[in-house]
């Protein structure tokens, strides 16, 4: 019997795809070719470069992505929230903005060297504030530290991207799971 391979797909920190694993594994365990799934953790600068080469046949991808070669379907954008240090002034509001972190440091920008949990460390310091997708200051959370909606800062998109040349069926039965489409749908 031929083994066959996973459907690999990746996803980007912030990003919880285990909605759409349930989904894959209820309806394509009743198929007679079940792929099992294997979801991969990624790094946001890596995504493009892994569903091109082939290693991920699909990837759940934040912020925009070079289009050429790629399916790409937008799904959410995520707000914008600044995550500054529990004794920050701007806790006091329910949402701020830009303007709000005039002249502060920002972690991120003044340090691009520091991975996300060292400008998480550094902001919980008090030594400024970073401004992350809110899935992102979640999934960093702490108790010495706080976020805050930025009512004018960039949403980040988030969207499933994939080779224009990987057509196959289980890719399409993906693209729809994240859409929401329902085995009874004519597009199932």
């Amino acid at each position: 019997m031929e083994e066959i391979t996973p459907f690999r797909v990746g996803f980007v920190p912030g990003v919880m795809p285990g909605k759409w694993e349930k989904a894959w594994v209820e309806r394509e365990r009743d198929s007679r070719r079940w792929r099992r799934l294997e979801l991969q953790l990624v790094e946001v600068v890596d995504q493009e470069v892994l569903v091109r080469s082939g290693e991920l046949d699909m990837c759940l991808v934040r912020g925009v992505v070079d289009r050429a070669g790629l399916h790409h379907v937008a799904m959410y954008r995520e707000v914008p929230v600044a995550v500054v240090a529990k004794e920050h002034p701007v806790t006091a509001y329910d949402e701020i903005s830009l303007a709000d972190l005039a002249g502060e440091l920002d972690v991120r920008a003044e340090f691009p060297e520091l991975d996300l949990p060292m400008v998480v460390e550094t902001v919980a310091a008090g030594s400024g504030y970073v401004i992350l997708p809110m899935s992102l200051a979640r999934l960093h959370s702490r108790r010495d530290v706080e976020f805050r909606p930025v009512t004018d800062g960039e949403e980040s998109p988030v969207g499933l991207a994939w080779l224009v040349s990987n057509e196959d069926p289980d890719t399409q039965a993906f693209v729809g799971i994240v859409r929401g489409r329902t085995v009874r749908s004519s597009r199932g």
